[in-house]
């Protein structure tokens, strides 16, 4: 097992807690806002030309008069949807920048678990908040869903773990200076950002915003709490993909560009192929999500975590 290296500067204790906020809150939305140009230029077809879009479709949700529903549950329809792009941020902070995390914790891998956890609960308060048909029926499905896929996600971040011998982010990416973790653990790194994207409801695991219920959970969204919503989704992906480097890539290891030229190359590589198959593969039936995520990853994820820990025995990462 690698040795556990100790704990690493934050920007908490590099710049004061004030900075430290505002650039988890800046590196969130840039997140965001990268996953959602290039969903755009993807759909389009019109390459960087499109990239602007998401700033203008913001600009006039934020103007849009929002609507309202019979008897709803104001309170939690608001905060639900305020929650989805809270959490997503906050998952940004134990992102690794170089040898410094924006605001580290002693189990930064248990961190973005809670936070994807979190967002489950923020999703179906949109879902029941606006007591509506469709709606609520998307929220049950998410429900199932997100139940399905907690698993299957907190196998591949405890097989991580378990193969660093730390749950601090800089000290996995540390250990993997001589081999990434993706070439020991593929099944890992494909399961996790499978899960990530059912927790956002994304590309084939989209039914509970489906079009055959009215939009689902979206289906009662307007203005503000529209944005806010989508806002949160393109962030945990956009934070997906910048995890999924740290974890699985190597981080900011490469030949001759800087670090952090690595990080974000990889980060933009692995949304472009995000987007590109949640775009292209169709949207499962939700049984058969439940049923994939039950009976195909929770066992190769176990199987994975095994190899990982014979691996481990074995010296392989020491």
């Amino acid at each position: 097992m690698s040795e556990v290296l100790p704990q690493p500067a934050t920007s908490v204790s590099a710049w004061g807690l004030a900075p430290a906020v505002l650039a988890v809150v800046t590196a969130g939305l840039l997140l965001g806002l990268v996953f959602a140009a290039v969903d755009r230029a993807i759909v389009t077809g019109r390459g960087f030309r499109a990239g602007g879009e998401p700033l203008r479709s913001s600009a006039r949700l934020l103007l849009e008069q929002p609507r309202t529903t019979l008897a709803p549950d104001r309170l939690l329809w608001r905060v639900g949807g305020a929650t989805v792009l809270v959490t997503a941020v906050l998952a940004v902070a134990v992102v690794p920048l170089g040898e410094r995390t924006l605001w580290s914790t002693s189990a930064d891998l248990v961190w973005f678990n809670a936070m994807e956890a979190l967002l489950w609960a923020a999703v179906w308060l949109v879902g029941w908040g606006p007591n509506s048909l469709h709606a609520l029926v998307g929220g049950y499905r998410f429900l199932a869903q997100g139940l399905a896929y907690e698993l299957p996600l907190m196998f591949s971040l405890i097989g991580v773990g378990v193969a660093a011998g730390s749950l601090r982010t800089t000290d996995v990416v540390a250990a993997q200076s001589g081999l990434w973790f993706v070439v020991t653990m593929p099944v890992a790194f494909v399961v996790f950002v499978a899960s990530a994207s059912a927790f956002a409801f994304w590309g084939p695991f989209a039914a509970p915003a489906g079009a055959d219920i009215a939009g689902g959970v979206t289906s009662e969204l307007s203005g503000v709490d529209r944005l806010l919503v989508s806002a949160g989704r393109a962030v945990f992906l956009g934070v997906t993909a910048a995890m999924s480097v740290a974890l699985f890539l190597g981080g900011q290891s490469g030949p001759w560009l800087p670090g952090f030229g690595w990080y974000a190359l990889k980060t933009v590589a692995v949304i472009v192929a995000l987007v590109w198959c949640g775009r292209r593969l169709p949207v499962l039936r939700p049984d058969r999500t439940v049923e994939v995520a039950w009976t195909v990853l929770v066992p190769v994820t176990l199987l994975q975590t095994l190899v990982v820990s014979v691996l481990v025995l074995s010296g392989f990462y020491a």
